[in-house]
């Protein structure tokens, strides 16, 4: 069985960054799922606005700021990821710490650039 991916601050805006993600992890064959603030589909991925209890999580990639995390904490480390990748504008030592301490591991990286040069 496939890990997932699960895309935290999906947008259904075609120019955010997130929404390029789902579309490029879609055509690596990743199974992925989001989370955004607004309902809506990346192609045949619908955009959850609640904390679903999502199975099989291999890999968090997070498109929110630091502050917008915090509130994220507990639900990321229940899933019990293998990683956590922070992308550009998202690096936050203090979760990368709280991820450490739960044996989670964290990458500060761009998902884009990991599918690219098929280091993913």
């Amino acid at each position: 069985m496939k890990k997932t991916t699960l895309v935290i601050g999906a947008s259904t805006n075609p120019n955010r960054y997130s929404n390029i993600a789902i579309k490029r992890l879609l055509g690596k064959n990743v199974p992925t799922v989001a989370l955004g603030l607004r309902k809506g589909k990346v192609l045949n991925v619908s955009i959850d606005i609640e904390k679903v209890a999502y199975k099989n999580v291999d890999t968090v990639t997070l498109y929110l700021n630091p502050t917008r995390q915090e509130e994220y904490y507990n639900y990321i480390i229940s899933l019990i990821p293998r990683r956590v990748i922070f992308n550009p504008g998202t690096e936050n030592m203090e979760f990368v710490k709280l991820l450490k301490e739960n044996n989670i591991e964290s990458e500060i990286a761009c998902t884009l650039v990991l599918l690219s040069t098929n280091q993913y």
